[in-house]
């Protein structure tokens, strides 16, 4: 039996279907049949060449929902529930030795210096070669962390849990709102959309979003910004006004960078208050740098700048669970969908933001 991939053989070159023999795994793997794959803006990033983990050949795509095609050895979710052929499942993307420093003593796996993940830092050039989302079917090593999922759901819905709203978990995990306070996100894609649900989780008053797109700020209001700022219809003081005044000349409480690009550090800093805090999510790949006033931005203000890298698998447990929770609004979020055949152009309707979240349906 053959399955079908979408391989990146060359970085700015459309990518190639290749057929690859189909195995029952071995070696305590479980093969997976995908119903799912998220087309994610860093798999535009390795598209480009500007993620150093990439190795090619290669079969993108981290963000997956599957159902057990074949089991070797005996597997359990996170709950303990054996797997049985049928079930439909969502795995944590990044796969850790559980046994290093970071793993054991800090109890931060997302720094596990031999964390690798499914379709960003795995080639396909050796058995059993399916180790990316934009495929038929995939082969999950044994120490991968996988979630049953039980509930009536749309896979495609779910799917975007185990990268964009993980690695959102993750930052909410790390630092998170009191009760009224304001929070700002700057990026309206969808790290910014479950940016706004987990913000009203925890009971954040006003929820301010920063972006250029009009599709995806209208869909920030869907989700419950209570207010969003077009970057191409306002400049830089008149979003500082704005946001002064709701903030009663403050600044807001804690900010989050979802967009990856430097300029967007050089004003959400200084939109901050003196003692909030500014999350940065957004930066995938190398993409430039940026010069703060470590005296007025940060000492002074006794800011807290903390980066977020990722994620673990209680962070895909949150996630998942919020998207469960609001199956209606994730339904909203998938404006696109596509073929395995098309992979190449949903990277690059993603790419220059024409879509909200793009899905392929292999």
């Amino acid at each position: 039996m053959k399955a079908r991939a979408m391989v990146l053989e060359e970085f700015n070159k459309p990518l190639v279907m290749r057929e690859f023999e189909l195995k029952l795994p071995k070696d305590g793997e479980l093969l997976v049949k995908i119903e799912a794959a998220g087309v994610c803006g860093s798999d535009a990033h390795i598209f480009k060449g500007n993620d150093p983990r990439a190795k090619l050949p290669m079969i993108l795509g981290h963000e997956g929902v599957g159902r057990v095609e074949a089991i070797s050895g005996n597997w359990e979710d996170i709950y303990g529930y054996e797997l049985k052929e049928g079930d439909l499942i969502i795995w944590d993307r990044g796969v850790t030795c559980g046994k290093c420093y970071y793993c054991t003593v800090k109890k931060e796996p997302y720094l596990c210096q031999d964390r690798w993940t499914y379709g960003i830092s795995v080639g396909c050039n050796q058995p059993p070669y399916l180790r990316g989302c934009y495929s038929e079917y995939i082969y999950l090593v044994q120490n991968t962390k996988v979630l049953k999922i039980e509930s009536n759901i749309e896979p495609e819905v779910l799917v975007s849990a185990s990268c964009s709203g993980a690695t959102c978990a993750h930052a909410f995990d790390t630092i998170s709102p009191d009760i009224g306070d304001t929070v700002l996100i700057q990026g309206p894609g969808p790290i910014g959309l479950y940016a706004i649900l987990f913000a009203k989780k925890y009971g954040a008053q006003n929820i301010i979003v920063i972006g250029g797109t009009k599709e995806r700020l209208n869909m920030c209001k869907e989700f419950g910004a209570t207010i969003v700022l077009d970057r191409n219809l306002t400049t830089l003081e008149q979003r500082k006004e704005i946001i002064m005044d709701i903030t009663k000349g403050k600044g807001v409480d804690l900010a989050i960078e979802a967009v990856g690009h430097p300029s967007a550090v050089s004003e959400g800093i200084k939109l901050v208050r003196n003692g909030g805090n500014y999350l940065s999510l957004g930066f995938g790949d190398p993409n430039g740098t940026v010069t703060i006033d470590c005296y007025y931005d940060i000492t002074r203000k006794n800011l807290r700048y903390q980066g977020i890298w990722v994620s673990d698998t209680k962070h895909l447990y949150m996630a998942a669970n919020l998207v469960l929770n609001n199956k209606e609004l994730f339904k909203k979020m998938i404006t696109n969908k596509y073929k395995l055949s098309e992979a190449t152009q949903a990277l690059m309707d993603m790419a220059n933001r024409s879509t909200v979240k793009s899905v392929l349906i292999p």
